[in-house]
């Protein structure tokens, strides 16, 4: 039986807090790309390396949606999203160096 594809909205963060909102099919690679810096431009420039907010969904298009959404918001909500659910801005990647159970990525932020 073939696996549920799941789509992902995230926010990554440099130590400084400066923020980077994505999607992604598949979180844990695209979460280590940043961390090793493997994409040149803004990500790179910042050091954004820190996941610090994500939520998951069924369909690419919602996910879309809301990345576009979360996007058009002022740095003030989106930071207001982030403390709401990880309050102290942990890295919720910070021992992510293989795919991380789904259980445990699934269960501390919300999904769609």
């Amino acid at each position: 039986m073939p696996r549920e594809k799941k789509y992902h909205v995230y926010i990554m963060a440099s130590k400084s807090r400066v923020l980077y909102v994505g999607v992604t099919g598949f979180l844990t690679p695209r979460v280590l790309q940043h961390k090793t810096a493997q994409f040149k431009g803004f990500t790179r420039r910042y050091n954004i390396t820190r996941l610090v907010y994500f939520e998951v969904f069924q369909y690419v298009d919602n996910a879309i949606a809301r990345e576009t959404e979360i996007k058009r918001w002022r740095r003030e909500k989106k930071v207001a999203l982030i403390v709401a659910l990880n309050p102290t801005w942990e890295d919720l990647a910070a021992d992510w160096t293989e795919p991380v159970p789904a259980a445990k990525a699934d269960s501390s932020l919300r999904s769609e």
